[in-house]
């Protein structure tokens, strides 16, 4: 059975980033990143106008009776006919992707702590968090050269939901957290600590921690520790 890996955070705070470093850093044969931003709900049958308007940031804007039902297929090692999601057009896609499931699922989204049901399903959960102005730089980037945006409806868009609901929202999720990763600036140890629990996690899949486990016993033994000091 997979383990499933909840990297939750605000907006920008580097979900993405962090975790794709760590995919290269574990192996990518080994895990598969599922991101929450493909489960907006489709929103065909509105006007591009009336598509405009949605809370993004707010938990009903996403399908959580597909999300459930897709990681608790993943975890029992099924794939999934996963949806695409168009931040351009604001639906989703005609095409989907078929995800195969591997030992680790991490599963990232500002979303990933919200639902009960999903945290029951996760085996590790975390949260990124990082300063409020480098979230809305690296936003305001994001937006602007991948996803068309003018500058005056990123910032507007900000400050009427994106903020707003962290604030009420996704912040107080962060409560449900194993484990809260800072990650400001561009040197941190972010990856490198999600890096050390998803190799762990990789070992409790395997079934090795309890041999690792024991080699750390040794290693700090009384009988090390004595020729050591």
């Amino acid at each position: 059975m997979a383990r499933i890996i909840l990297v939750g955070g605000g907006s920008s705070s580097g979900k993405t980033y962090v975790t794709k470093r760590v995919t290269e850093n574990v192996g990518a044969e080994n895990i598969t990143l599922l991101s929450l931003d493909d489960y907006y709900k489709d929103q065909k049958e509105k006007t591009f106008e009336e598509r405009t308007k949605t809370n993004y940031d707010h938990p009903k804007a996403f399908d959580w009776k597909l999300i459930r039902a897709h990681i608790k297929s993943l975890k029992e090692d099924k794939p999934i006919e996963k949806p695409l999601y168009d931040f351009v057009t604001h639906s989703r896609k005609e095409e989907t992707e078929i995800v195969n499931p591997t030992k680790i699922i991490i599963v990232e989204g500002i979303m990933a702590l919200i639902d009960e049901e999903l945290r029951k399903l996760g085996d590790l959960k975390v949260f990124i968090r990082a300063s409020a102005e480098r979230k809305f730089l690296r936003r305001m980037i994001r937006d602007k050269q991948f996803r068309g945006r003018s500058i005056e409806s990123i910032v507007t868009q900000y400050f009427a939901t994106v903020q707003p609901m962290y604030e009420e929202i996704i912040e107080p999720s962060s409560n449900y957290a194993d484990l809260i990763i800072n990650n400001d600036g561009k040197k941190n140890l972010s990856v490198d600590i999600l890096t050390f629990l998803i190799m762990r996690e990789l070992d409790m899949e395997n079934g090795h921690l309890e041999k690792r486990s024991n080699e750390i016993e040794n290693e700090f033994s009384k009988e090390v520790l004595d020729k050591v000091f």
